[in-house]
């Protein structure tokens, strides 16, 4: 710790020295004023008159003081010294006083040290730690705004995490590269006859969702090792070097109880680059982060003390973090494919009851680029739905749903949509389903409905890939950019009207275009050249173009004649298909949802099941 820095043990000297000096100035001062303000003290003369007067109404005879009432007065005690007089009780009596004298008793001299002393310090000091509580939520709502220096570091066991690899699907690689940690922990000496060294800190990267967490809490339940686990916002606080202390308790902390893991999540709350341009001359954290990086280069990897950090934002992150001998691996933590999401279906669906119908492997090929967390939730929202409807197991509707609601939302079932919107949104969301049976490298479509979400859609068109698809082509981005433009152009073609309903289709089909063009080199004029770079390939979609306002203007342009084209090409497909266009929108519009299979027996003119119309 900081020689600078408070120590907790003086801040409670310093209290318990504040609160004697207060007890005493109150024993000796405010106590007694408040305990003789109604006493008047008279000489003997004057009590001797009022005994004559018979005006005195009783006397309590003291070993060092007389004090006495007056008849009619209560509420003032009169005091006055002893003076040996025989003759006292006799007047007293005469004048039919009540006297009596004061049995003196003797208290423990402990007990009264106790009263005085002892129980005034207990007062003062819990009131100074319920004003200390209060100061400190005021700082903030920190209730480490004065525990300076101190790690928040939450310590797990193995019985605490209760996390291994079983745990944790969809990252076949990841579990691997982490399994050499694990066996590292178990038995180092083997490592050490060869002469090989552990990687000292290990980071995670992947878009959110995906179980970094879940990970490194896996590695620590494998390892049998205390687990560290804490966030990097933490390690930022009010104070001008509390991050670094931190930094430093944490790391004594690990070291102490080695063999240990230590997780640091977001580490690029404080893992930023120092370039001027990114860290706004924040001396703080900047602190923080140089006493990360003096930590980790100031032990040793053999001792036991393994650092996993986690991440979203690697590009963000200081060089010499990610120089070896800090962080030495870098484990990408990807979106699980179409295997993936099965297995990790499967880990989620272990404690719900799922009915003979449930195919998992459906609900993986309707979900494409989903996290693990996305897949949880999915599972939840299937079982949360089986409990609605009064059933004791999920069924594969339950869990179709239960896609549609993580991706577009509740259904609005008191929404009230005019006859005529509702025959356009018909139109519209067939259009699509027409356009992509038409073309050849369109996806197959799922289920088209025009059920109204609490996402905003009036209704949306579901495709399904057959197979998982790696990579795009320029034939399939062209097809889906016709697919999204398929509903705007059935408006066109029925209503000779349009409407504000594919905004959203305006917004994909641009966003495709535009990456063709700026990133794909899927252009004739632009060829291979890089015009956009993405700014974070983890969270969302930013990206900046690298090009002069010139060559944008042409991008635009370029952009503008794909979406052009596409859009004439939806145009011709409805004409060819105008008949089934009026037949299949108001099957739907009748029918509200229909599924895939009936899409295409409507197309090709075959009969429909209808006892199969959800």
């Amino acid at each position: 710790m900081n020689e600078k820095e408070p120590n907790n043990k003086t801040r409670l000297v310093y209290i318990f020295i504040f609160t004697m000096l207060a007890v005493m100035l109150l024993n000796v001062f405010v106590i007694p004023k408040l305990v003789n303000q109604s006493v008047e003290e008279v000489d003997y003369g004057t009590f001797l008159n009022m005994i004559a007067e018979n005006k005195i109404d009783e006397v309590e005879i003291e070993e060092n003081f007389i004090a006495y009432t007056l008849k009619g007065d209560d509420k003032t005690t009169y005091k006055t010294g002893v003076v040996d007089d025989p003759g006292l009780t006799d007047r007293l009596y005469d004048a039919n006083v009540k006297f009596s004298g004061v049995i003196k008793k003797e208290s423990s001299p402990i007990v009264g040290f106790i009263l005085a002393w002892i129980v005034p310090i207990i007062i003062f000091l819990a009131l100074g730690q319920f004003l200390a509580k209060r100061i400190q939520k005021r700082l903030g709502g920190s209730a480490n705004a004065l525990s300076f220096g101190k790690s928040n570091a939450k310590i797990y066991v193995e019985a605490e995490t209760g996390k291994s690899f079983a745990d944790v699907a969809g990252q076949d690689e990841a579990k691997e590269a982490l399994m050499e940690v694990v066996d590292f922990l178990h038995n180092p000496e083997k490592y050490k006859e060869v002469g090989a060294k552990i990687p000292k800190g290990v980071l995670l990267v992947g878009p959110p969702g995906t179980g970094k967490t879940l990970l490194a809490k896996a590695v620590a339940g494998e390892s049998k090792v205390p687990f560290f686990s804490i966030s990097g916002s933490e390690f930022v606080e009010m104070f001008v070097g509390m991050g670094a202390a931190r930094v430093r308790d944490l790391f004594k902390q690990a070291q102490e109880k080695a063999p240990c893991i230590v997780f640091i999540d977001e580490i690029d709350a404080i893992g930023k680059s120092r370039n001027a341009g990114v860290y706004a001359g924040n001396d703080e954290r900047e602190q923080t982060l140089n006493q990360l990086l003096t930590e980790m280069d100031g032990f040793d990897a053999d001792k036991g003390v393994v650092i996993l950090a986690a991440t979203n934002r690697p590009e963000v992150l200081d060089k010499a973090l990610l120089r070896p001998g800090r962080f030495d691996r870098r484990i990408p933590v990807e979106l699980p494919d179409l295997q993936g999401r099965v297995a990790i279906l499967k880990v989620h669906a272990k404690g719900v009851k799922l009915g003979d119908d449930v195919d998992l492997h459906a609900i993986a090929r309707a979900t494409p680029g989903a996290s693990g967390a996305d897949l949880a939730n999915i599972i939840n929202e299937g079982a949360l739905r089986a409990v609605r409807k009064g059933r004791k197991y999920v069924t594969q509707n339950d869990l179709e749903e239960s896609v549609e609601v993580v991706i577009a939302g509740y259904k609005r079932k008191n929404a009230v949509i005019p006859e005529k919107d509702k025959l356009t949104i018909a139109y519209h969301e067939v259009g699509h389903a027409i356009v992509a049976a038409m073309q050849e490298h369109a996806a197959p479509v799922h289920k088209i409905t025009i059920i109204p979400r609490t996402s905003g859609s009036l209704g949306y068109t579901m495709q399904v890939e057959e197979d998982e698809k790696v990579l795009m082509s320029k034939e399939e981005a062209l097809a889906k950019i016709t697919t999204y433009l398929g509903g705007r152009a059935a408006e066109e073609v029925v209503f000779n009207s349009i409407t504000s309903g594919a905004v959203n289709d305006i917004e994909q089909a641009t966003k495709i275009a535009r990456a063709m063009v700026t990133r794909f080199g899927m252009s004739e004029e632009f060829d291979m050249m890089a015009l956009e770079t993405v700014n974070n390939p983890y969270l969302g979609d930013q990206t900046s173009l690298l090009v002069s306002s010139a060559t944008a203007a042409k991008v635009d342009e370029v952009i503008l004649n794909i979406i052009k084209s596409c859009h004439q090409k939806a145009i011709e497909i409805l004409k060819e298909n105008i008949d089934n266009l009026h037949e299949i929108s108001k099957y739907l519009l009748e029918k509200e949802t229909i599924s895939g299979e009936e899409f295409m027996k409507l197309l090709n003119k075959e009969n429909v099941d209808e006892n199969n119309v959800e």
